[in-house]
């Protein structure tokens, strides 16, 4: 499949993520977000409601059709066998998703957010270049329960599900320091994204190369 150059974005929960992807948004590279298409493959009439609700049952659909998500958030980071159920269903339709958005892409480079990157191992034949956001574990917890109105209890038990933290990085070609302030972090967006642009060229030139033999 010919596609662009893809940095997959990947980083723990709550470590912020979103906020770099939005500052690379700015600068006006195409953005593909996997968890946005989680969202929409699970809200009213998407495609994967309908196993959803077949494996776990009609108490966790909205009345307007779409998935509680709060339920089943509270669910499954208590019920780890019922998180690889819902898993199976969903990454296999995320990841096919955002192949064929990548697939359709003209950008010179394509910011592929993947926050399970390090723990699918799904994504890895698509991107050619991977960008940690880093942060401390308690800078996350206290983001998690800010963010999504829990407490301490079940946001450490999220973080928990995830990979290590160092194993991630080991991972890492590129890493933003979510810590620093936010001037810091969108200079360094800034100075990645040329090097991205740069990364792409090169390897549309080798590309080109190819085809000339």
């Amino acid at each position: 499949m010919k596609r662009p150059y893809c940095v997959a974005l990947t980083g723990g929960i709550g470590s912020g993520k979103s906020v770099v992807a939005a500052a690379f948004a700015g600068l006006g590279v195409e953005v593909i977000d996997t968890d946005l298409i989680a969202r929409e493959l699970t809200a009213p009439g998407g495609v994967a409601m309908t196993p959803i609700l077949s494996a776990f049952g009609a108490e966790y659909r909205l009345a307007d059709g779409g998935l509680d998500r709060g339920r089943m958030r509270a669910a499954i980071f208590s019920q780890p066998d019922m998180r690889a159920r819902l898993e199976g269903i969903l990454h296999p339709l995320i990841r096919a998703d955002a192949a064929r958005r990548l697939g359709d892409s003209t950008a010179p480079y394509v910011l592929l957010v993947v926050p399970l990157l390090v723990e699918s191992g799904a994504y890895h034949e698509l991107t050619d270049r991977i960008l940690v956001v880093d942060c401390d574990p308690d800078r996350q917890i206290d983001r998690i329960m800010r963010r999504d109105g829990i407490d301490a209890a079940l946001a450490r038990a999220m973080l928990a599900t995830q990979v290590r933290r160092e194993q991630r990085l080991a991972l890492a070609d590129d890493v933003i320091d979510n810590r620093s302030a936010k001037a810091d972090v969108e200079a360094e967006v800034r100075r990645l994204h040329q090097v991205y642009l740069q990364l792409a060229e090169k390897r549309g030139r080798m590309q080109g190369r190819s085809l000339q033999k």
